[in-house]
């Protein structure tokens, strides 16, 4: 299984889980999880964990900074270039099912703006990526996002998980994933 990690998830891993993870087994999970390949940070996204929360993830995961190791693993993976394996049809969505009602309140000038906008950020450029492995033949795709399909954040877009459920891409929040990884649950005696 290959995983696209969200921002929100790396925030999430940094500030509620890494303090519980005295012995390093989860972070040298993640750690492993992209040497190997299975996990993607992209460029977007490595940018977004930059300045959100002043840098908090980058401060906490030091092999995300580091060098040598970044080079090795070709950390962030380039999405910038990428365009969607069907334009035609992802930009049709884009313009229709996938606008939120504030964007159907902008003129057409205002919504152009904004989609543009949106597509440099990272909750799109997740999707082409994955939407670019699937083409690919890699049906083992998943997003890893703590968003939820139902919040809007009074953004132009619907969010990743209402998107990738009509693109049919996985997607799955951190502990899913975790589970899924390590066959570690988390239990309360």
């Amino acid at each position: 299984m290959t995983a696209i990690i969200d921002t929100s998830s790396l925030l999430s891993l940094v500030r509620y889980y890494l303090p519980f993870d005295s012995d390093q087994k989860l972070l040298g999970i993640v750690q492993a999880g992209i040497e190997s390949g299975e996990i993607i940070v992209i460029d977007a996204v490595y940018e977004e964990c930059r300045y959100t929360s002043k840098g908090l993830v980058l401060d906490n995961i030091d092999f995300l900074t580091d060098s040598d190791f970044k080079k090795l693993y070709k950390i962030p993976t380039k999405t910038k270039d990428l365009l969607p394996p069907s334009p035609t049809k992802f930009y049709n969505l884009l313009n229709h099912q996938f606008r939120t009602p504030l964007s159907r309140r902008l003129n057409e000038p205002e919504f152009e703006e904004r989609k543009k906008e949106f597509l440099e950020k990272a909750d799109a450029r997740m999707i082409i990526y994955a939407l670019n492995e699937i083409h690919k033949g890699n049906s083992e795709i998943v997003i890893i996002t703590e968003e939820s399909e139902n919040s809007n954040d009074h953004k132009a877009f619907k969010k990743i998980p209402a998107m990738c459920s009509t693109l049919n891409i996985e997607v799955k929040t951190l502990p899913e994933w975790i589970k899924d990884v390590s066959g570690v649950g988390v239990s309360i005696h």
